[in-house]
């Protein structure tokens, strides 16, 4: 399998230039998912990976090879569209088998192929039936075999679940999960869903007015984001986010944050930054409702409580920033409606320079 690597990859319609010079590497038979809000880029990038777009300004590489100027149908990809973009008259083996035909596979070699991928994607059955008879699900799979069967490269994915319901996007994410363990083949998959991105990646690629903010494993944007923006993207709540001022004391530094003292984790990060006006982090998850040796506590007014089951989120405010809890319910949740305070440990504090946005004391 081949890498693909894009170097100062720039994209302009005219004089508007959309992406801008943008450096990425993906690992032979890795998974990454470019994710970002509607217009950052992301999925012009995957375009121009696949070329369906033009590249402006860069180079982009599969394997060794450039392929700036070489035509789609050489690239040896296989992508995978938001809407199936099946031939409505032909049957789920003629859909998958199409390609190989325009290219000439022999007879027995598509059957084979045919055979085998409907195995994989649980289509046997299917085989004579026609894109109107099957769910959204089953035409998704048939879509995804089409391209299975070409044995691409690489595969490139634009949000080919946006247009299932929330079950069977569920449902898909674990296939695409499986298929892409049982195959290898190196795929790129656009989304704006940051839950699928951290369900699915090996890497994540957020992305933002065309630019990239970070790139990292789902855990690592989760637990260090590089900025704000990425800090506020991914997680599912967001990571809660509010002014405050250093200042230091005997026990170290401290946020200052509508009259709440914040303990931080001494970092070096912070020697000598007392008066430096910052944003703290804090993520719903790492939020405690009962104090334990060294936690800061949060003075809160509780709005209202939103059940999950086995988890509540807890919606307040501090001072006048909304802040936002995930916690236990252990089965009950009449005891959170008395809560006026929640409890973070120092280490999970997170600090953004307040001009920048740029992470503190942390790798950018």
């Amino acid at each position: 399998m081949s890498g693909v690597f894009l170097e100062g990859i720039v994209k302009r319609y005219g004089a508007v230039e959309v992406v801008h010079g943008i450096d990425l590497e993906i690992k032979p038979q890795e998974f990454v998912v470019l994710v970002g809000p509607s217009g950052c880029g992301k999925s012009t990038t995957l375009r121009m990976i696949a070329g369906l777009e033009e590249i402006s300004d860069g180079t982009l590489r599969i394997g060794d090879r450039a392929m700036n100027r070489v035509a789609p149908k050489d690239r040896d990809v296989a992508m995978v569209f938001q809407n199936y973009a099946l031939y409505p008259h032909l049957n789920v083996a003629d859909n998958m088998a199409f390609g190989l035909r325009i290219r000439k596979v022999p007879k027995d070699e598509i059957a084979k192929s045919i055979d085998e991928v409907a195995k994989i994607l649980g289509l046997t059955e299917y085989l004579e039936r026609r894109p109107a008879d099957l769910s959204g699900g089953q035409r998704q799979r048939v879509a995804m075999g089409r391209a299975i069967v070409r044995h691409p490269d690489v595969f490139l994915f634009d949000e080919p679940l946006s247009n299932l319901d929330a079950k069977l996007r569920t449902q898909m994410r674990a296939e695409i999960k499986r298929l892409h363990k049982r195959l290898g083949v190196t795929s790129v998959y656009v989304t704006h869903d940051q839950v699928e991105a951290m369900t699915l990646a090996d890497r994540i690629v957020v992305m933002a007015d065309g630019n990239i903010e970070q790139i990292g494993t789902p855990m690592e944007l989760f637990n260090n984001p590089a900025n704000t923006f990425v800090a506020g993207f991914i997680g599912s709540p967001p990571m809660n986010q509010f002014e405050a001022v250093l200042e230091d004391t005997d026990q170290g530094p401290i946020a200052r944050a509508n009259g709440t003292l914040i303990q931080l984790q001494g970092q070096e990060a912070l020697r000598g930054a007392a008066g430096r006006n910052v944003i703290v982090g804090i993520r719903p998850e790492h939020v405690m409702l009962n104090a334990e040796p060294g936690t800061a506590e949060i003075p809160i007014s509780l709005d209202l409580i939103e059940t999950l089951g086995s988890e509540a989120l807890l919606h307040t405010h501090v001072g006048n920033e909304t802040f936002v809890a995930k916690v236990e319910t252990h089965g009950e949740i009449g005891h959170l409606n008395g809560v006026n305070a929640l409890h973070v440990k120092p280490e999970r504090v997170k600090l953004f320079d307040k001009d920048t946005g740029r992470a503190i004391g942390q790798a950018a």
